[in-house]
């Protein structure tokens, strides 16, 4: 896929090394076979992953001595792309490299960075986020996991839910209260927490969509200093500076290219694109995909060039995943029932990929700051609202 931007030599042949590992048969087989999996039983794609890790792709925008090949955003936001218009699930590579691994290159340790990020970059070790709970989603304020001090460290108790991928990985990210006091946002802290450890236990979070959440519940396992990501009792300014970084909107941006290429092919091929009651909302969500994917590419630029704007990167997250809902619900009203055979089912259409993305689609507008916390955030930090 063309980016809305001129993109160098370099830049442009990097794209193309990527598709042609992407589109090999081995990859393809991989992504059809995940697709099928039984629930529950997800493969997450690791070896995918990690074929990308061994060519330094997977963190190619950071230091070599960290796993990567020191290239730019740009590159990041080619490869994300690329494994979302191919098919390839892009949670893992999300939750390690864009969530967790970016808090550890800007806040960890030496030590810490020279212990987890090069097996992260390599597809080697995998990482998840524990900030969610059953009572609390956008308001971390209200988190009530703790940390009780123990000698040198701590114990972690409390029950995390909604993440994604944490039966499939080796460590997390996980926001727990060492403090109270009038802030109600200071006294949180990061603690790097290993979860194939006693004081862990992982179960399975029933959902509509492909990819598994899970119910974690930490029953006194036992970090360290070693472990604190940041300083003690100032996590939410870690959490504060990474979620902007992470919203860009360039994977929901390219969800809604893939489906809207998948639901033109299909409405040609039946007819449907040119029957007035689909052909104006077609073209209207063709452009809408367009502008999300400018809007999301802006947000790129912005932090290429240490710009970083949060009401921008706000505004593409919130436009960019409501559009791919948007787009998810137009596909089943063009495909009819027969759109909502999934990929399990041999008469399924496109093999799927509309079922899929409509259970898919309310998650986007939920992960990562719902849709009415980034308009909130617009209202007031962009437009000057009082809050």
């Amino acid at each position: 896929m063309d980016a809305p931007i001129e993109l160098t030599g370099e830049q442009e042949k990097f794209r193309a090394e990527v598709c042609e590992l992407l589109c090999e048969d081995s990859v393809r087989v991989a992504v059809a076979r995940s697709r099928r999996m039984p629930y529950g039983q997800e493969t997450g794609l690791l070896d995918v992953h990690r074929r990308l890790g061994e060519r330094g792709w997977l963190a190619v925008n950071w230091p070599p001595e960290y796993g990567g090949l020191g290239a730019s955003l740009v590159e990041k936001a080619i490869l994300t792309e690329e494994l979302i218009l191919h098919g390839v699930p892009d949670t893992v590579h999300t939750l390690g490299i864009d969530i967790v691994g970016l808090a550890v290159h800007l806040f960890g340790t030496e030590e810490q960075r020279r212990r987890l990020l090069p097996g992260l970059a390599r597809g080697e070790t995998t990482a998840s986020v524990l900030f969610s709970e059953p009572a609390i989603g956008s308001d971390l304020a209200s988190l009530t996991t703790r940390a009780e001090p123990d000698g040198d460290g701590w114990r972690l108790y409390g029950r995390k839910r909604y993440s994604m991928k944490t039966h499939l990985s080796d460590f997390a990210l996980c926001a727990a209260r060492t403090s109270s006091g009038p802030v109600s946002y200071h006294g949180i802290t990061l603690f790097i927490v290993p979860l194939r450890s006693v004081g862990v236990s992982i179960d399975p979070l029933w959902n509509l969509s492909d990819e598994r959440f899970d119910d974690v519940t930490l029953s006194g396992i036992r970090v360290t200093r070693a472990d604190v990501l940041g300083e003690v009792d100032d996590g939410w300014q870690v959490i504060n500076r990474i979620l902007p970084l992470e919203r860009t909107g360039i994977d929901s941006a390219a969800k809604a290219a893939r489906l809207l290429d998948a639901l033109l092919r299909h409405a040609d091929a039946t007819g449907r694109l040119a029957e007035p009651v689909y052909t104006q909302r077609l073209l209207d969500l063709d452009a809408r995909v367009r502008a999300a994917r400018l809007l999301a590419w802006r947000c790129v630029l912005n932090l290429r060039t240490g710009r970083p704007d949060e009401v921008h990167s706000a505004t593409a997250k919130w436009y960019a995943s409501e559009v791919a809902k948007e787009l998810s619900g137009l596909a089943l009203e063009v495909t009819g029932l027969d759109g909502v055979l999934d990929a399990h089912d041999a008469a399924a259409v496109a093999d799927g990929v509309f079922d899929a993305a409509y259970r898919e689609a309310p998650g986007l507008t939920l992960a990562a700051g719902t849709s009415e916390i980034m308009l909130y955030f617009v209202g007031t930090s962009g437009l000057g609202l009082p809050s």
